[in-house]
């Protein structure tokens, strides 16, 4: 499969019910996104945490992870709040690709991530 870039071998998918999107390189766990959908309206896709498995830092994986949860998010009309800091750092570096949250959904995120202490 090839990803968004272009790179043969990187296969993302959406686990939602466990709250990731997962990486695979070429059938190897590679990356994940852990995220949550924050409850009320507006929703919205929270980042929480993006990593990178030993072995497979410096190929652009977590950038072509952040991208798709982007583009996830932007197909399914809901804006994403990037609490996690290599999210929010991918999102100002690519600002066509990653529209800023709404004003207010980032302390509402924070908030509902307080409840939530398994994301931690």
């Amino acid at each position: 499969m090839t990803d968004q870039t272009g790179r043969t071998g990187l296969d993302i998918r959406d686990d939602r019910a466990a709250g990731k999107l997962l990486a695979y390189e070429n059938g190897a766990a590679a990356g994940v996104v852990v995220y949550f959908v924050m409850e009320g309206a507006p929703a919205a896709l929270v980042a929480v945490h993006t990593v990178v498995e030993p072995g497979h830092e410096g190929k652009g994986i977590a950038g072509s992870l952040v991208r798709e949860f982007y583009a996830m998010a932007g197909r399914g009309g809901v804006p994403v709040v990037p609490l996690c800091p290599y999210a929010a750092k991918w999102a100002s570096r690519h600002p066509d690709e990653a529209p800023e949250a709404p004003g207010g959904l980032v302390e509402r995120a924070k908030e509902q991530l307080r409840s939530r202490p398994e994301l931690y």
